[in-house]
């Protein structure tokens, strides 16, 4: 079960602080949801909240590891208004391959993730082929992963893995109601004069396993 660990500061309250990588996020409040909606690494969470506005009838998760821009993102839901985002104080690869059940999230988004263009920290990329078949597992059924970046080369080097997965299936289509909808990190982009590639794919089933003889 989620631990909350409440600090001096007074949004922590309204922080879901998971402090250990084999805690499990509670299936029974997830099903009870119509839509559910993953912001993972949500930063102050300008995207997550114009989201959670513009849908309220839907159930937005905003996590991130940071917990001083998770504060920031509880003062802008107080100001806007917003009833139905749950803030998760969480490291991305643990919340996806520990701790949200199975078939749980409709939509994940991740956008703009830092793309470590080095080739020496290549490792610290978080879209592996390990973590899009995790991905895969907590997405519901036609479930939507949607992800974006000004990096080229790594919007590309993603559109790959995905696609040699034989996990997902490019579906534009799935993010067309979100349009206006951006991210600061996508603003500042955009300010520059600096395109943001998006791409929005949908889960399909795993091929059954057959047994040669």
């Amino acid at each position: 079960m989620p631990s909350d660990r409440i600090g001096n500061h007074p949004e922590d309250a309204e922080i879901r602080f998971f402090t250990g990588t084999w805690e499990l996020y509670p299936a029974e409040e997830l099903a009870a949801a119509a839509v559910v909606e993953l912001d993972l690494g949500c930063g102050v969470g300008s995207y997550t909240a114009e989201l959670a506005k513009r849908y309220p009838e839907r159930k937005i998760l905003a996590a991130d590891v940071m917990v001083g821009r998770l504060r920031k993102l509880v003062k802008r839901c107080r100001r806007m208004g917003i009833g139905n985002m749950t803030i998760l104080r969480t490291e991305a690869r643990h919340l996806v391959a520990f701790m949200l059940p199975d078939e749980s999230v409709d939509r994940l988004h991740l956008l703009c993730p830092d793309p470590w263009p080095k080739g020496r920290h290549s490792g610290h990329r978080l879209l592996t082929s390990d973590f899009v078949s995790q991905l895969h597992r907590v997405l519901k059924k036609d479930g939507i992963f949607h992800f974006s970046s000004d990096d080229e080369p790594y919007y590309t080097a993603v559109r790959g893995v995905l696609a040699s997965s034989g996990l997902f299936v490019e579906a534009p289509e799935a993010i067309a109601d979100l349009a206006g909808i951006r991210s600061d990190f996508e603003q500042r982009w955009n300010d520059e004069g600096k395109p943001v590639h998006h791409i929005a794919c949908r889960r399909i089933p795993r091929l059954a396993h057959t047994i040669g003889h």
